[in-house]
């Protein structure tokens, strides 16, 4: 692409922005896209950029030489999906590389319509392989049972999960599967609880198969905490508290 015909570019551009082209922009975006052609495709890059609206509906779209390249490139590649190169007998490896790269330009350029659909295997194993495999005992083409009837799957919904803690349901919070455990405190911005960046030891250990602490159990160990916690508020403030100098008064 040359100064002109990026000016070219710029200008369909300028239907979408309304930018104002300049020389200095044109030749800056020739220089950004000297090996990009002026074609339909690069003009239906920018109608594509300017057809997805933004992440940030304040934001305003205004596309780069960037953009043109990687949405052509996309464009190209879309109507080369379905592309299987089909060789000719006896053709040698230059006449192999000189075909497949004028099929793929031209398929890529639009100039050939693109394949509708993928190539699909044809025929099946033959008798006598067949039979070779049933003489080993393997039974050819037979039906799997199959339990939908009683909707037995729906039992598994909630056993087919992610790993981990998150697998499950928090038996103290009450979390659900996949999301964080959350604390007892409600604020104005999580008014269910602060989502913790670690689960709660429960939920840990019934994900790890572990058995259940028992109310009584769960309170020992909270008064335990409790007491722990105490003693080392004591002990801090014991370290901060300055004793009061013995005053000595000299014998006259």
């Amino acid at each position: 692409m040359n100064a002109s015909e990026a000016a070219e570019l710029l200008a369909h551009c300028s239907g979408f922005d309304n930018r104002q082209p300049s020389l200095a922009a044109a030749q800056s975006w020739a220089a950004a896209l000297h090996d990009v052609p002026l074609d339909r495709d690069a003009k239906a890059a920018v109608a594509a950029y300017y057809s997805t609206p933004p992440q940030n509906p304040n934001e305003r779209l205004w596309i780069l030489p960037h953009h043109v390249r990687t949405l052509r490139t996309k464009i190209r590649n879309a109507r080369l999906e379905n592309f299987q190169y089909e060789p000719l007998p006896d053709e040698t490896t230059a006449e192999y590389l000189a075909r497949y790269r004028g099929q793929v330009q031209a398929i890529a350029s639009g100039r050939i319509a693109a394949p509708t659909g993928r190539l699909a295997l044809e025929g099946g194993p033959s008798r006598e392989f067949m039979a070779e495999l049933e003489a080993r005992g393997w039974e050819g083409n037979r039906e799997v049972p199959s339990d939908d009837d009683g909707e037995p799957a729906a039992e598994l919904v909630d056993t087919v999960r992610r790993s981990g803690p998150l697998g499950i349901v928090c038996p103290m919070c009450s979390a659900e599967i996949g999301f964080p455990c959350k604390s007892s405190k409600a604020t104005a911005k999580f008014p269910l609880g602060k989502p913790l960046a670690k689960p709660h030891t429960a939920r840990i250990r019934a994900a790890s198969g572990e058995a259940q602490q028992t109310p009584e159990e769960r309170a020992a160990e909270e008064e335990r905490i409790r007491e722990a916690s105490r003693l080392a508020l004591v002990r801090l403030q014991a370290d901060q508290e300055i004793q009061d100098a013995d005053i000595v008064e000299e014998a006259s």
